[in-house]
Parts: structure tokens; sequence; C-alpha cells
């Protein structure tokens, strides 16, 4: 059986791009670029919680990197590096090679250099922490959204918590659909693009991780202030096709979480520019809703009845 060294060699020491000294010491070495300040983040991933025993190692690794990238998406930062400690119940060759190609593919596909990390013997658990770079004074934060903006969403969230309810609960998904709720549970895409490209234009932003209104009510708390959402705006056609059930496909849209989309407000004057970008980036962007000054949360329905609705989203200390 492998040690613990000979595993880091072995798996997890990798080729660096960007980076001054990778791993192999006791520290890495890097240096933000001129007029750069870093953005620093950590997204644990743990057996159980947040994945289910047995998983794929590969896509494990993949989504482990993904969801930090994310992260760094959503403040608008160039991901640039990035460490793994993880714990394991057992030194497996084959399977840690899986897991640190999946985490290696997904560095690479995004530019990250994996500068280090650490390793110990315990239950199952992966924890990431990322390094990103964006011009000083330039960070998209949760606290700017104003009285007036638009409220954007990227891409099609609810299809992951779709996956997820076929996978745990049985849902019956129609076929074509499955495999796409499942691969998008499993291997987030990071909108790092869009992040960036936000710069300048978003007045406030997160990503969805934990279910649409939950993160939603971050920004309306750090911002103070209130939102009214649009249900004939909301994107929810993908996932009435694949589940055919409304009350599924509004649950999954509103409360369900890991489909990591932007989620972003942007003063109403730029709403063209917003357009703009999703034909040049060729993503959909979704336009569902505006802030107010006012606290609170609305789900306008379609006869123009505004109801009050309960930010709910994922807890890791609620009830299970």
């Amino acid at each position: 059986m492998p040690g613990e060294f000979e595993l880091i060699q072995r798996f997890f020491h990798q080729p660096t791009s960007h980076t001054e000294l990778g791993a192999g010491d006791d520290a890495a070495l890097i240096r933000p670029r001129p007029g750069m300040q870093l953005a620093i983040s950590t997204d644990m991933l743990v057996e159980g919680r947040h994945f289910f025993a047995g998983a794929d190692p590969f896509l494990l690794g993949w989504k482990a990197a993904a969801v930090n990238i994310s992260d760094m998406a959503a403040m608008g930062a160039e991901p640039r590096w990035i460490t793994l400690a993880i714990a394991l119940p057992a030194a497996d060759e084959a399977w840690i090679d899986l897991l640190a190609r999946g985490f290696r593919d997904c560095c690479e596909a995004y530019v990250v250099d994996w500068v280090g990390g650490d390793t110990t013997r315990g239950p199952l658990n992966l924890c990431p922490t990322i390094f990103g770079e964006l011009p000083a004074g330039e960070a998209i934060r949760r606290d700017g959204a104003r009285h007036g903006d638009d409220i954007w969403i990227s891409g099609w969230p609810g299809m992951a918590a779709l996956g997820l309810a076929h996978l745990r609960d049985g849902l019956e998904l129609v076929s074509g659909w499955q495999e796409s709720c499942v691969e998008r549970l499993h291997r987030p895409m990071p909108r790092v693009a869009l992040g960036i490209k936000l710069r300048g234009l978003a007045s406030a932003m997160l990503d969805v991780s934990d279910g649409m209104l939950g993160d939603l009510s971050h920004i309306l708390e750090r911002s103070g202030v209130g939102a009214v959402l649009e249900e004939t705006s909301l994107p929810i056609a993908p996932l009435l096709a694949a589940c055919r059930r409304t009350e599924h496909a509004m649950s999954a849209l509103l409360s369900g979480g890991d489909d990591y989309e932007l989620l972003f407000t942007v003063p109403r004057e730029q709403r063209g520019q917003i357009e703009a970008l999703a034909r040049k980036l060729e993503l959909p962007l979704h336009r569902i809703g505006r802030i107010l000054d006012k606290p609170g949360l609305w789900l306008q329905r379609g006869n123009g009845v505004a109801e009050s609705v309960e930010a709910l989203g994922f807890d890791h200390f609620g009830a299970s």
C-alpha cells in the first residue's frame, strides 16, 4: 500500500503554467499580476452530504474543482490557483487516479494551476481552496443591488435538482432529459467567462448552489432591498419538458441547487448590453425580475397578483 508522500507524488503533483513554485515544498509561491487583487474561497464536499457514497471518482474530482472555480466566477474573478486537501478512507490507487484526473481535467479546462494540498486518512472529504485574480476594486459583491435593477440568471437552472431527485427519490424523467439532468448534477460548468464580462455591469452577483430563492435572499439581505420575480419570465420550459410536472419543475427551479449558474443584478439602463452579451457568449441569460426598495421577496403570477414567497434554500445545519 503506498504511503502519503508517494500518493501525493504520483497523483497530486501536477505541472503548472503561471506559478513560481507549485506542489512539493512546504508552500506554493504565487505572484499576482500588477494591479490585481486576490480572491480566495474554500468549498468542501463531504461524502453523504454533498455526494452519494460510491460516486464516480472522475466526476467527483471534476465537481470538487468546478464548485470552487464557480466561486471565482461569482466574484468576476479569473481563477488561477487551487489546492486540494483530501481525507481518504483507504489508499485505493485506481480510485485516487480517477479522482485526480477529474480534478486535473477541470483545472486544465479553466486554466487553473493545481499547486498543492494535503492528504490524510479519514471519512471521504474533499476540501479545495481556490485563488483568483481581478483588477483592484472591480469585484462583483453581494451588497450592490439597488432599487430598479433587473434580476438576471444564466443558463437553465433547476436541471441539476431534477437529476438529484431522479437519483435519490426515483423521480421519473423523460428519456433524453434524464441524461442531461444527471450530467448537470455531476459535471457543472462554471460561468467564468460570463463573470469576467459582467465586471462594470453587474451591481451584485453570486452563483446558485443552494437554490435560486435562497441565494437571491443573500443578495437582498446584504444589499438591504427586496425583489419581485415574474412567473412568466422564469426559464422553466426545459424543466417542464424533462419531468412534465409543474410542481416538480417549479420546485427545482426556485429551490433546487447544484447548477452553479450566475444570478446577478444589473441597472435597467444596461439591459441592452446584457442581451448583447448573451448573444456574444452564446449563453441564455434570462431577465426574471427586479429589485425593490422595500424588504421582502414576491412572485408575480401570470394574472398579475404578487404573492409573498419564502426564500428556502439548502441549509447544511437545517432539518434533513
